[in-house]
């Protein structure tokens, strides 16, 4: 070995550790596997997927809120996503009511088909027409009310809110003239009737928001019995 330090030219025999500090451990870190893991990445997702999510954290802001309280931050923290998120789909909080408004009467008529469908006669099918449209959450009907108002006073709004219901109205007459070709009831034309059929429903959803026990559940069925001669 080399000489040690002050001893010129002596050889160390032996290590001295009263002079000189050895490390007592090596700290080596050795990964549990050498192959190399990447966890797998989150797809993104679809932008009909990120519709979805925000039409849903709408219905629950909007029914919560209301539609002039409730913001696109409140939908988009709803949604778990930015404003921008938002945005990438809708103009604005109108155009994202408007979308809303077309998913839930879509999903009431299809329930309404599929009732009348499985009924037996006409009082069973306006029977169940009646039991569907009470199903409504009384906040959404609270909300159509409300849109409606800001629609018939703001002429901007007003004709995107006009496009809609006509798009219901055309909807519901579908319905309606199904209903009266497989019934054979005449005497009514299909879009006349879905017309009424509309007011009755808003008309009593009015009643009953205001006060429950001044509606009967069976008065629409009766109603329309009458109307359609049964």
């Amino acid at each position: 070995m080399r000489a040690g330090p002050g001893a010129p030219g002596r050889v160390m025999t032996h290590l001295d550790t009263a002079r000189y500090w050895i490390p007592t451990s090596i700290l080596v870190v050795v990964p549990a596997s050498t192959t190399s893991e990447v966890s797998p990445r989150t797809p993104r997702p679809t932008r009909a997927d990120v519709r979805a999510r925000v039409l849903e954290g709408a219905r629950e802001v909007f029914a919560d809120r209301g539609f002039a309280a409730a913001s696109l931050d409140h939908v988009a923290a709803a949604a778990g996503f930015t404003k921008g998120a938002v945005y990438s789909n809708f103009a604005g909080k109108d155009e994202l009511f408007l979308a809303l408004m077309e998913d839930e009467v879509a999903a009431r008529l299809a329930a309404v088909e599929t009732a009348m469908a499985a009924a037996r006669d006409l009082p069973e099918a306006l029977s169940a027409v009646a039991t569907e449209l009470h199903r409504l959450d009384p906040r959404w009907q609270v909300l159509f009310l409300e849109f409606w108002q800001r629609a018939v006073r703001e002429p901007a709004v007003r004709p995107a809110f006009v496009a809609a219901r006509r798009a219901v109205r055309d909807r519901v007459t579908g319905v309606v003239a199904g209903f009266l070709a497989e019934r054979g009831v005449g005497g009514w034309d299909a879009q006349s009737l879905a017309v009424v059929v509309l007011a009755l429903v808003h008309g009593l959803a009015v009643e009953t928001l205001s006060d429950p026990d001044a509606v009967p559940g069976d008065l629409l069925p009766r109603v329309l019995a009458r109307l359609t001669g049964d």
